[in-house]
């Protein structure tokens, strides 16, 4: 064929300009933005990002970027955007779209690396970034849309590690100013380096695939831009990306003249606690059913009344964990969650230290529940429902459903509550001069003429 998906694809990424980005784009992947900040620096408090920042401390470079939340040192390029793409995802608190995957943190991390490692008189404005960004994001979601099994919550690998790595590609020759020809050869690479087993879910290994997303596909780029050539027909062909997809459809993108972003028609869903966005229902409905549980016994949980905790939800192997031991785990846990909002009335960050984890009240009710899994639940972030029945040993049964969460993209967080979690998430690794900044800075951020700023 004269114009392969490939070479379409490598045409939209290197004719898209700040002209295309629509107001809405522009306002929603500002969100993304400070969101993804925010969680990223709060992820630097964690131990596997501790971990890997000591690893990435032997590679040095006179080129260097910014760790995000540190001011002792910094790395090349390439290990900053794994360190900080890492803390993004190091407590599953990063934002999430339908299909299934967390766009933000395999491009975020790439692309303010990226920017900081131009020459002083090579200026990247904010709007070069947002530009930059919302084609790593826009990739992704094509991508996404060229399956159909890609619509459900996965069962084999973690979609970041495969369309998350094309993306940062995408974003990084995009802000590289790469032609064509090396766009094509950047996502071929990238695809390379794509993919990571879903058994690593619950561990402190998932984050490293965020980080290894944005990494790999910004040394994609690199390569790409120094003439390292691969297959110019890695999205046509079913051993190219297809590998990854058994129903994999591949579709050319809509013309420049008035291109259709996917962010325009679909926001993310933006978290309100750290944990699997499927355990979001669940908290809500746990929350609500709680609430009316301890009308009548002084804003107690009756824990003695209780004989059972009934959840209805998809079938997904692994988030259902009914004896969590690990934060990870609990992060992972229908189980855990409902038992958490039950006791608690809400989730936030401190649900998951290890004395919450582990405590008796938490353990006594993970004994006395169980699954369901309707057949008309599917699971899919767009469709799924969480329905939480507490069965009493007085016969009585008090019941909740949550069909949409509020963070969902159909109940977005509303603006007030975006920045509290920002500054709340901030707040312990920057002073507050430089938190009111970065959201000063986020929401200018297409008026801004250097954003090495950020």
């Amino acid at each position: 064929p004269s114009q392969t998906i490939t070479g379409n694809f490598a045409n939209v990424i290197h004719g898209l300009n700040a002209n295309h980005l629509t107001d809405q784009v522009i306002q929603r992947s500002k969100r993304m933005i400070l969101d993804t900040l925010g969680v990223g620096l709060l992820g630097t408090s964690t131990e596997v990002c501790h971990k890997v920042t000591q690893y990435s401390k032997i590679y040095s470079s006179d080129t260097s970027s910014t760790i995000w939340g540190r001011l002792d040192f910094q790395l090349p390029p390439l290990y900053a955007a794994f360190v900080n793409g890492v803390a993004v995802h190091s407590m599953d608190f990063d934002d999430t779209w339908h299909p299934a995957t967390h766009p933000s943190g395999a491009v975020l991390p790439a692309v303010i690396a990226l920017s900081e490692a131009f020459p002083q008189k090579k200026k990247i404005s904010g709007l070069d970034l947002l530009l930059a960004f919302n084609v790593g994001i826009e990739v992704q979601g094509r991508l996404l849309h060229f399956s159909s099994e890609a619509r459900n919550i996965p069962k084999r690998f973690h979609p970041p590690t495969v369309v998350g790595t094309m993306g940062s590609a995408a974003a990084c020759a995009k802000l590289l100013a790469l032609d064509q020809v090396k766009c094509k050869n950047a996502l071929a690479i990238a695809a390379s380096y794509a993919g990571a087993p879903l058994a690593n879910a619950a561990t402190q290994t998932k984050p490293l695939h965020i980080g290894n997303a944005a990494k790999h596909g910004l040394e994609a780029a690199f390569l790409a831009s120094q003439g390292l050539q691969g297959n110019k027909q890695i999205l046509d062909m079913e051993s190219g990306i297809g590998a990854f997809y058994t129903d994999y459809n591949p579709q050319t993108l809509p013309t420049l003249q008035s291109y259709p972003w996917l962010l325009d028609q679909q926001d993310v869903a933006i978290k309100r606690f750290p944990a699997h966005l499927g355990t979001h229902w669940v908290a809500d409905a746990a929350s609500s059913v709680r609430r009316k549980l301890v009308e009548s016994s002084g804003n107690l949980l009756p824990l003695d009344k209780i004989e059972k905790v009934i959840l209805r939800v998809p079938e997904v192997k692994y988030v259902n964990r009914p004896s969590p031991t690990s934060e990870h785990e609990a992060r992972h846990s229908f189980q855990f969650v409902a038992c958490s909002a039950l006791l608690d009335g809400s989730m936030s960050v401190q649900s998951f230290t290890s004395e919450n984890v582990h405590r008796p009240a938490l353990q006594e009710l993970l004994s006395k529940t169980q699954l369901e899994h309707p057949p008309d639940n599917t699971p899919s972030f767009e469709s799924l429902y969480c329905e939480v029945s507490v069965m009493l040993r007085d016969g009585n049964r008090v019941s909740d459903r949550c069909d949409t969460f509020y963070g969902h993209w159909r109940k977005p967080l509303k603006k007030e509550d975006l920045e509290k979690k920002f500054q709340s998430n901030a707040s312990g690794i920057l002073p507050a001069e430089a938190t009111e900044g970065i959201l000063e800075t986020v929401y200018n951020l297409e008026k801004i003429e250097d954003c090495s700023v950020l």
